[in-house]
Parts: C-alpha cells; sequence; structure tokens
C-alpha cells in the first residue's frame, strides 16, 4: 500500500478532531464535545488565565522540544558504537554556570506574571453586588444581601425534565442572576461539608468551607448562561450539583429582583445597591 493511502485515514482523523476543537471552542459557558481547550472567557480574569495558561504551554513545549534534542544527540552521537572512547571530563564551567542560570531565568519569567494573576484574583473590586453561595448536600443556596436579602435554592434539573438545548448535568431550576458588566462579589461558605464553587468561564473556583467565609470575584463582560459545577468530592451526589449564572442586563435583573422579592414577602422596591449599580428605578 502507498505510503500517502496509509496516512490518509490518519490525516482524516486529525482533521476531524481539530474542526471538532474548533467548534467546540466557539461556544461559550459550558464544556463541548471533543474540546481541547480552556472555555471562552467571559470575565477579565479569565482572559488573564487563558494568556497566562497559553504562555506556559510555549515554555513547555519548548522545555521538552530542547530536553528531546538532547537526548536524540546523546543516542546517535554517544551510543558504544559511535563513540567507542568515551570522554573522562568531569566539569564545564560554562555549562555548570548555564544550567543554574537560564532554569532561574525561566522561573522568574513564570513568576512575574503569575504572582500578578493571582494578585487579580484576590483583589477584590469596590462590588456593585455581593451574592452568598452556599454549599448544601447536594444543592445550592443563593442569598442577595443588597436587594432584600431574600434568598433561593438551585437544584439540578434531571434528564428527564430537561428542555430541547438545555444541557445534562449542568441545567438547574433556579439560576444565579447577575448583570452584565458589574463587579460582583461572590461569598462563598458551605452548610455541611466542604463544596467548592467553579465557574469556569469567569476564571473562578473557591473553596466552599462550613464555619468559614471565602470570597471571590467576578465581572461577566456577556449576557447568557455560564454553567460550572461543585469541584470538591463531597458525597455521594457530588456530581449533581451545578452552578448556572445567567447574565442580563440591568434592567432585565431589576425586573427580576422585585419578582423574587415578591415571591419571598418582601419590599418590591429597588434597594439603593441596585440603583447604584445601574438598574432603572421603578
Amino acid at each position: 500500500m502507498p505510503v500517502f493511502s496509509r496516512l490518509t485515514p490518519l490525516a482524516l482523523t486529525v482533521g476531524i478532531l481539530f474542526a471538532s476543537a474548533g467548534a467546540a471552542l466557539a461556544g461559550v459557558g459550558q464544556p463541548t464535545p471533543w474540546e481541547l481547550g480552556l472555555q471562552d472567557a467571559a470575565s477579565p480574569v479569565m482572559v488573564d488565565v487563558i494568556w497566562f495558561h497559553d504562555f506556559l504551554l510555549w515554555i513547555i513545549t519548548g522545555i521538552a522540544a530542547f530536553v528531546l534534542v538532547l537526548l536524540l544527540i546523546v543516542i546517535v552521537r554517544f551510543n558504544a558504537r559511535a563513540n567507542p572512547t568515551p570522554s573522562r571530563t568531569t566539569h564545564n564551567s560554562l555549562l555548570e554556570v548555564a544550567w543554574t542560570i537560564v532554569p532561574v531565568v525561566i522561573l522568574v519569567a513564570i513568576a512575574i506574571p503569575s504572582f500578578r494573576l493571582l494578585f487579580v484574583e484576590l483583589d477584590v473590586p469596590k462590588p456593585d453586588l455581593t451574592v452568598k453561595a452556599t454549599g448544601k448536600q447536594w444543592y445550592w443556596s443563593y442569598n442577595y444581601p443588597d436587594n432584600g436579602n431574600f434568598e433561593f435554592d438551585s437544584l439540578i434539573v434531571e434528564d428527564k425534565d430537561l428542555k430541547p438545548g438545555q444541557p445534562r448535568l449542568l441545567t438547574v431550576d433556579n439560576e444565579m442572576v447577575v448583570p452584565v458588566n458589574k463587579v460582583v462579589h461572590v461569598l462563598v461558605t458551605g452548610a455541611d461539608v466542604i463544596h467548592s464553587f467553579a465557574v469556569p468561564s469567569f476564571g473562578i473556583k473557591i473553596d466552599a468551607v462550613p464555619g468559614r467565609l471565602n470570597d471571590t470575584w467576578f465581572k461577566a463582560t456577556s449576557e447568557g448562561l455560564f454553567h460550572g459545577q461543585c469541584s470538591e468530592l463531597c458525597g455521594k451526589d457530588h456530581a449533581f450539583m451545578p452552578i448556572t449564572v445567567r447574565v442580563v442586563s440591568d434592567a432585565e435583573f431589576a425586573k427580576w429582583v422585585e419578582v423574587e422579592k415578591k415571591n419571598a414577602g418582601l419590599d418590591a422596591a429597588p434597594s439603593t445597591a441596585l440603583a447604584a449599580a445601574g438598574a432603572p428605578a421603578r
């Protein structure tokens, strides 16, 4: 069989994989089949995370290629047949200085953007909205202290109840709703065991620890649905407590808050914090 004929099925397979990966990367807010990269960024922090990930990928690829070249040189030039009389050199000052300095330079090049990214993730800007997320076995509860302190539970939608277009294991009955282009301060805790609040498109992941209040933040730059999951092994239904965040306009958020406050028996007038965030008053 000609070489071309043997390579054609392999080329077709690789082409299909890359086409599938390209289609996957076009999606936003949830994982897709054959996805090879990270989910598309929907917040400034996730943009930085993706940049740092790609930066590290180039560095480790270069290191792996360099080591591979050295191994091939050793195999070819210094095997017993090609080099029957090996050198007995024990020291080379230039090499020893190089393999000490070069790794230090690489580590510094990694450390500088790494520290910057950690600072951005941990330094919460002045929030426009605060949401408290409580992990429970096995669902999430959301509380909005800036908007009347109403609270609701968010449970997974079972397969038999899914509507067309709703992803399995990621759809919930009550979504966490936030306005677009606003800094959302998320307070995270656990009611029973350790959970973890994670939404990949926003670049956030933080443990929900009973008796402790952790916090994180995000600023969604586009409207839509964004999915995450509990990322800490928390019991038998760990895989069935997804997170869904619906990002809407200021006006839609104001209407949603009024409805939720009515459902909770609270005053339906928009809160001061909401008005400060830019939502229209009624």
